[in-house]
């Protein structure tokens, strides 16, 4: 693994207004990569504000996108926090989080909650096991 034993992984984002967010994007601590929650950001920064199941790939690649660079793969997540702007959209999300997972499901929270950005319908924090890397 690249990361450090202990400490913060990544620079603070900048939101698309320009904003940059107080955090880091990940915390190596215990063995364990604490990776800050994603929102459905495309590429070029910009939010994607479509369907369910759009938002929630865009957050699930995201956050393997951050593993892979970090020597890990999404089968070293062991627990995921989920926050849905819309109980209706649970079968939609849930849909497209068991595809991406192939039946290997780490441990999962998933409440509904409004997020800070509007257009915004689903936001994932993952921790991931560091040792599941060798």
């Amino acid at each position: 693994m690249k990361s450090p034993e202990r400490g913060p992984l990544g620079e603070p984002p900048q939101l698309p207004s320009g904003q940059t967010v107080p955090l880091s994007p990940a915390y190596v601590a215990g063995g364990l990569l604490f990776m800050s929650g994603q929102l459905p950001f495309r590429s070029d920064g910009s939010l994607e504000t479509g369907a369910i199941e759009v938002q929630t790939r865009l957050c699930l690649e995201n956050i393997e996108r951050f593993l892979v660079g970090h020597g890990l793969d999404k089968h070293a997540i062991v627990k995921s926090t989920i926050w849905l702007v819309d109980v209706a959209d649970f079968a939609g999300f849930n849909a497209e989080y068991a595809a991406f997972f192939e039946g290997k499901f780490p441990a999962r929270s998933t409440v509904r909650s409004d997020l800070m950005l509007p257009g915004a319908r689903v936001e994932i924090e993952v921790i991931a096991a560091l040792e599941a890397a060798a």
